[in-house]
């Protein structure tokens, strides 16, 4: 029993500590996820195949349990390009992009889904029993 307690100590210690040795892969993903799109977008590709080619190279990177979501890794990029602004500053002017406005985003979501609230609203309305197209 007491082996037992030891051994899940230990695997418990590794537990813990173990992500805090990985930390540096995650400035390594970020930052070549930063030379992926800065150098695509300089090299006249548009945003969204950069984008999806620096994300899907720090998703790759990062591993575990948890994913990386579009807007960690955006701002990754963006911390990424700051931080070495000398290696990156033909790319200051595509970080942009990264951020679109959130709040219009949201703004024509609601807006769509009104839309389609409405449109199941009028087909309720009209059924197949209301439009019989004999009768005049």
């Amino acid at each position: 029993m007491q082996k037992f307690k030891q051994k899940k100590l230990i695997l418990i210690t590794v537990g813990i500590f173990t992500p805090l040795f990985l930390t540096n892969s995650k400035v390594n993903a970020s930052s070549f996820g930063a030379e992926i799109f800065c150098t695509m977008r300089d090299g006249g590709n548009d945003h969204e195949s950069s984008w999806e080619a620096a994300y899907t190279y720090i998703k790759k990177q990062k591993g575990g349990i948890f994913k990386v979501s579009p807007k960690q890794a955006a701002s990754q990029i963006t911390e990424t390009v700051i931080r070495e602004k000398e290696k990156f500053r033909y790319c200051v002017e595509y970080l942009d992009n990264l951020h679109p406005n959130r709040k219009l985003e949201r703004d024509l979501q609601k807006d769509e889904k009104r839309k389609e609230k409405e449109l199941e609203e009028t087909n309720e309305v009209f059924t197949d029993e209301t439009i019989d197209r004999y009768s005049y």
